[in-house]
């Protein structure tokens, strides 16, 4: 079972995602698993995803918004946004828009390319686990947590700049 940090210790990760999908179908594959499909599938597909037997969660690539998700967002237990390539941080503004404008409180993991350097700055932003890219070891990317000991931006965990926390 792959390994994921998860608020901030090294977990199994009991979800799988599923990267591709063209339709339900796909669902029947693995029934009573739980399943992270593609926001697409979902919208597409909600009668026969609502049958499916094992929990669900969906997973946002980094050029859908999270508007997409609609007046159900509240209901899903985990939103996972996808880096594509570490370089692409169009999901930081997505985990952030989740916690601070749409009050989201589920889980919102972070998969696809996510590297050790990252992970400080994506837990500033909202995100609360991470699917780590397969060749970065879980125990050692927790020291990442420790890298700084403030930030001066604010952030979803610390909403005042440090300027004002003074």
């Amino acid at each position: 079972m792959q390994k994921l940090i998860k608020n901030g210790v090294v977990s199994n990760d009991n979800w799988t995602v599923l990267k591709v999908a063209s339709g339900p179908e796909v669902l029947q594959a693995a029934p009573g698993k739980a399943m992270i499909i593609p926001l697409q599938l979902w919208k597409d597909f909600r009668e026969e995803v609502e049958e499916y037997t094992g929990s669900i969660a969906i997973w946002l690539d980094s050029n859908e918004t999270v508007d997409r998700i609609g007046p159900d967002l509240h209901t899903l237990p985990l939103i996972a946004l996808n880096f594509p390539a570490f370089s692409d941080g169009r999901s930081y503004t997505s985990a952030r828009e989740l916690r601070e404008s749409l009050n989201y409180e589920g889980e919102i993991r972070a998969i696809g390319d996510v590297l050790r350097d990252q992970i400080y700055y994506m837990s500033r932003c909202g995100f609360d686990s991470f699917a780590l890219r397969h060749d970065q070891d879980p125990e050692a990317c927790l020291a990442a947590f420790k890298d700084f000991k403030t930030g001066y931006q604010s952030s979803v965990a610390e909403p005042l700049p440090l300027f004002r926390r003074r």
